[in-house]
């Protein structure tokens, strides 16, 4: 099929050299060229497919969570504590 295209004088330029280098035809490494964009286009456009991360349900909390950096708090000090005398 015959159509016309406005191609940047650079890009025409390597164009024909790069079909000169091959011994090709224009049309030929134009139809060639095209479909490689195409085939890299679409394999670019695919959806991939979302990662879903189960969930489990973990209850009611067994304590109370408003008073979350001072119950870690006391843990903390707690562990130093024994650490401490664990070295005795």
């Amino acid at each position: 099929m015959r159509t016309t295209v406005r191609i940047d004088d650079e890009l025409l330029r390597q164009l024909k050299e790069q079909a000169r280098k091959e011994d090709a035809s224009l049309t030929r490494l134009l139809n060639r060229t095209l479909r490689a964009g195409m085939r890299a286009s679409l394999k670019r456009s695919r959806p991939k497919r979302r990662h879903r991360e189960q969930t489990y349900t973990m209850g009611q909390p067994r304590i109370k969570l408003d008073k979350a950096l001072a119950l870690a708090a006391a843990l903390e000090d707690e562990e130093i504590v024994r650490k401490v005398l664990g070295r005795k």
